[in-house]
């Protein structure tokens, strides 16, 4: 059926709307977005890159995937005919080029600049870089910041100190958590995970807090060995009840190590003066000085006493060796 009159005045506004180049740029926004159509990872003249087929551009910006948020400022496309002029000038504005396949994952630059649906298509457009500036900025500051320690105000260092302890008991508590709800779910069939991405490095950094909770049924053939945890875990139970003593031991022995941590005493082989000063140049005192040059005096004269005595001994055998000469001419 022929197109309405509705439907041509709105293809025409489409046209005239993506002729500037501004406009376009919110559109490349939209595809490099999340709601954008998926793309593969590749490396292309030793640089990661992103790569989708031309036919897939064109059937996402026809008829998005379901579910797609579509902006409000960008109009929508109603044939393939526009979709693919757009490409076309995508690929003249060289916010997209070609490219071929030379293995997997191995892209080269094609010679043909044309776009055509069957070919592969490279991301060149990587959008507004004010905030990768900003963060690269920051890093950079934050860098020199951390050179300048030796430097830094004393209070400005326990301030460091405290947040590295109470960050670093957090994480060790976070882990023991989900390590003891793990167990006490697993022994009984089941594998719950608190935060399962967390230490994903593959995922980005809101990505690894979901979701929050995983649970599933346990592989097959791990009787045993939720049989020998749970006997494990009874047992501790049982010597944690039995032996109050040795426990509450245990408890205040965690306790005084925390109160050391915190309060800088762990190692309790440094003064606190020396770690007062432990940024300040060490120069010797005057005491230092004379106790070195007396130490040195007294090092000559235990020399000397020494040379002597070898000389007596020396003395002492010379004469006998004339006594026993003269007794022997005799």
């Amino acid at each position: 059926a022929p197109p309405s009159k509705r439907t041509r005045r709105i293809s025409k506004m489409a046209e005239a709307f993506y002729e500037n180049e501004e406009n376009l740029k919110k559109l490349c926004d939209f595809l490099r977005g999340k709601e954008g159509p998926a793309v593969r990872e590749a490396i292309e003249m030793d640089k990661r890159v992103y790569y989708l087929k031309g036919e897939k551009l064109v059937n996402f910006l026809v008829e998005p995937k379901k579910g797609t948020k579509w902006p409000s400022n960008l109009p929508r496309f109603k044939t393939r005919q526009e979709a693919i002029a757009v490409c076309k000038e995508l690929c003249q504005l060289h916010f997209i080029h070609r490219s071929e396949k030379r293995g997997k994952g191995d892209l080269v630059i094609s010679r043909n600049r044309d776009f055509d649906e069957s070919g592969y298509f490279t991301w060149i457009y990587e959008g507004d870089k004010s905030f990768s500036n900003m963060m690269t900025t920051l890093l950079v500051v934050g860098f020199l910041f951390c050179t300048c320690f030796p430097i830094w105000p004393n209070f400005l260092k326990v301030f460091v100190w405290y947040m590295s302890v109470t960050l670093l008991i957090f994480i060790f508590f976070l882990i023991t958590v989900r390590g003891v709800v793990f167990l006490c779910i697993w022994v009984l069939g089941y594998e719950c995970w608190v935060l399962p991405n967390l230490f994903d490095e593959t995922l980005g950094f809101v990505e690894s807090f979901k979701p929050f909770v995983s649970f599933e049924p346990t592989k097959e053939g791990q009787l045993i060995y939720r049989l020998g945890i749970a006997a494990a875990f009874i047992s501790f139970c049982w010597w944690a009840v039995t032996q109050p003593s040795e426990f509450d031991g245990m408890r205040k022995a965690q306790g005084d190590f925390i109160k050391d941590l915190y309060a800088g005493t762990l190692l309790s082989d440094m003064s606190q003066s020396d770690k007062d000063n432990i940024d300040k140049p060490r120069m010797p005192s005057l005491d230092d000085l004379l106790k070195k040059l007396d130490s040195s005096d007294d090092e000559e004269e235990e020399i000397d006493e020494e040379e002597k005595v070898a000389k007596m001994l020396e003395d002492l055998v010379g004469d006998e060796d004339e006594d026993i000469d003269v007794n022997g001419e005799e």
